[in-house]
């Protein structure tokens, strides 16, 4: 049975360039490509005086601002209708089609009682933690006006931003990032343009890297970490994250760091063995951290529902430090801010080592509770983890508004 879609009301303010029915469209399409069954074949109706009989309609009220797990939670409970948790107004239902008469009268009249046999739910009853995001926030569900429209966008924003990140990512790029994403948005800049740009800096970086130029090369570096948090966050709020752009962030994300560091180290003409390590071993054990600390990311979640960094408030704080690029491009910073460069390679080499030593253990260790305890699960999907004992923590890792919006 299809499942069809359309809004009973909708508003014409524009969020992140998006009116209220364009974006509801495109993220029914995206939320289309993530489900099983029937739900996969969701059809959007301009009209809901055409949907089909023995159908189910997904009816949505525009003048409400949803994110997409949002709208998902809705999906996922028949016969329900969610409301606003402050003015209890309808903001969408999902029925079948025969109660949508009763469904439309419910959504236009203040008092009216809900039609019977239908569940009313907020978007406090849906999970809070998100794994793909590592963070725990409520679903959003917000009021659209004109008069709230920076407030909601940055509401978007910072539903597209990693809980849990490198430091740099986390403290340092949202702020400017987020100017920068309203500016592609505003002049049509897509998310696989800003990638694309993306790989000519790591390709540059390489290139004064292994010429010995480091200013230039950090330069390039650091812009392109800078767009490499812009291109994610633009997709995600303009809905135009697409497979080939996933694999196309992602997949240079994934092989360019390692040869930063060994062009950094081929520069290093005179460079003497530090512990009795050469620089050929040096560069093997660059590739062999990298690679360990990526394949235990990629194990990891084998053993529940969490990744190695959302699993317990250590990893969240171990992830802001962990010898990734960011915070190996503040190690050859440095080294270049006193004039040893040989130095920057150095620390890179030993602690890409080290973290990756200690991801090991933490998989080791993850192995016997798994086998003692059961499946993992994340400290950001408990019940109580804005007000328990790691209360300070999850205000640091839980969401990253804090680090962008108006103190």
């Amino acid at each position: 049975m299809t499942v069809y879609a359309a809004t009973s009301e909708t508003s014409s303010t524009r969020l992140w360039g998006l009116d209220s029915t364009r974006r509801l469209q495109r993220q029914l399409l995206e939320i289309s490509k993530t489900l099983s069954g029937d739900l996969s074949d969701i059809q959007w109706l301009d009209d809901l005086d055409k949907v089909p009989e023995n159908s189910r309609i997904l009816v949505i009220n525009g003048n409400f601002l949803f994110e997409s797990r949002t709208l998902r939670g809705v999906l996922a409970r028949p016969d329900t209708v969610l409301s606003h948790p402050d003015n209890h107004s309808a903001a969408a239902a999902f029925v079948d089609s025969c109660r949508l008469p009763g469904v439309l009268a419910y959504f236009r009249e203040d008092n009216r009682p809900l039609p019977p046999g239908l569940k009313m739910i907020q978007p406090g009853d849906m999970a809070a933690f998100d794994e793909s995001l590592r963070r725990s926030t409520t679903p959003l569900l917000e009021t659209i006006s004109t008069q709230r429209k920076n407030e909601l966008e940055d509401q978007l924003y910072g539903n597209a931003y990693r809980g849990i990140t490198d430091l740099v990512t986390k403290f340092a790029w949202p702020r400017p990032a987020k100017r920068m994403v309203h500016v592609c948005a505003n002049t049509g800049v897509t998310p696989n343009m800003v990638t694309s740009a993306g790989l000519l800096l790591v390709i540059a970086a390489c290139y004064f890297f292994w010429k010995g130029q480091y200013g230039w090369g950090l330069l390039a570096g650091w812009i392109m970490t800078f767009l490499d948090t812009v291109d994610g966050k633009l997709a995600r709020v303009t809905i135009k994250s697409s497979k080939f752009g996933h694999l196309f962030d992602h997949g240079i994300d994934l092989f360019h760091p390692p040869f930063w560091y060994i062009y950094w180290g081929m520069s290093l003409l005179d460079f003497q063995p530090v512990m009795g390590i050469d620089q050929q071993q040096m560069y093997w054990l660059i590739i062999i951290a990298y690679v360990v600390g990526r394949i235990v990311e990629g194990v990891f979640p084998l053993l529940g529902n969490c990744s190695i960094f959302t699993w317990r408030p250590y990893d969240a704080w171990f992830r802001l430090v962990t010898a990734r690029r960011n915070p190996n491009l503040i190690l050859l910073s440095l080294s270049i801010l006193v004039a040893k460069p040989e130095w920057g390679f150095v620390a890179v080499v030993f602690w890409s080592v080290f973290t990756s030593m200690i991801l090991v253990l933490r998989l080791l260790y993850a192995v016997m509770v798994r086998l003692t305890q059961g499946p993992l699960s994340s400290w950001l999907s408990k019940d109580d983890v804005a007000t328990g004992p790691n209360a300070r923590t999850y205000a640091i890792f839980g969401t990253t508004r804090g680090a962008y919006a108006p103190k």
